[in-house]
């Protein structure tokens, strides 16, 4: 009867080690890179031109800002269109930022600590606009778990950026949707740990066979009582491209 004791919790032992081999093995069916590589596959483009809303929100007060943007490899142009700004233009030329006022006439290089700024007084600094690299690129990612976000399931992997890569925020944890694979969530943090950032998916669409968020808010956590929205009205992936659009002559 011993004997049969013994055999009946090896063989229940044996059974649990091949069900958490199971699991351990589905679990692990995408490591982080994967995960990775097909959230830029979404996210990331080789040209698009896209209108959109900056919504920033300080307190009880709200202000809209329009505008229509170019993006072509690590260049970009953005062009603001509502009445206040209107004619106000960035433009990103590898790792070159310069803004040119209407009013003034007047041409100004974005370097230094003016890139912590936000743009246009919003939560979005001139810096998160001159990261153009693939997150597959700039971070090493690790899978730490799975949670659900507003209903959706989620891998949750924390990146930590390579040596030597120059980024905006040392460490993010990203919340990635587990069937479109689209960022739905970011936390942002400094090298000291300290969180800066904090931006939230709340639209995402497919477009041209592609998962892409449409809208989103991010919190400057070294603010108080202030976010920004960004909503895009309409984008087109690939289009061409006028030659000369990203040139400081197109600027004035």
């Amino acid at each position: 009867m011993k004997k049969k004791t013994v055999g009946l919790t090896a063989s229940i032992i044996l059974i649990l080690i091949l069900i958490a081999g199971i699991f351990s093995v589905a679990y692990g069916a995408l490591t982080a890179e994967e995960i990775i590589r097909r959230r830029d596959d979404n996210e990331y483009y080789d040209s698009a031109r896209a209108e959109a809303e900056l919504v920033i929100i300080n307190r009880n007060r709200r202000i809209v800002k329009t505008m229509t943007s170019y993006g072509q490899g690590d260049n970009g142009l953005v062009v603001f269109t509502n009445p206040r700004d209107r004619g106000t233009k960035f433009l990103k030329r590898g790792d070159d930022l310069w803004m040119f006022f209407p009013d003034a006439e007047d041409l100004v290089k974005i370097s230094g600590h003016m890139l912590n700024q936000g743009i246009m007084g919003s939560d979005f600094s001139y810096q998160d606009m001159m990261e153009a690299d693939k997150l597959i690129d700039l971070y090493q990612f690790e899978l730490v778990g799975e949670e659900e976000l507003d209903g959706r399931p989620c891998y949750v992997l924390e990146g930590t950026a390579f040596e030597g890569k120059e980024v905006s925020y040392y460490r993010r944890k990203s919340w990635i949707d587990k069937e479109r694979f689209v960022g739905l969530k970011e936390e942002l943090y400094a090298r000291s740990g300290r969180l800066l950032k904090v931006m939230t998916v709340t639209k995402v669409q497919e477009i041209e066979g592609r998962w892409y968020p449409l809208a989103s808010v991010m919190e400057d956590k070294l603010r108080k009582d202030t976010r920004t929205e960004f909503i895009i009205k309409n984008i087109e992936f690939n289009p061409e491209i006028p030659e000369g659009t990203f040139t400081l002559e197109n600027l004035r």
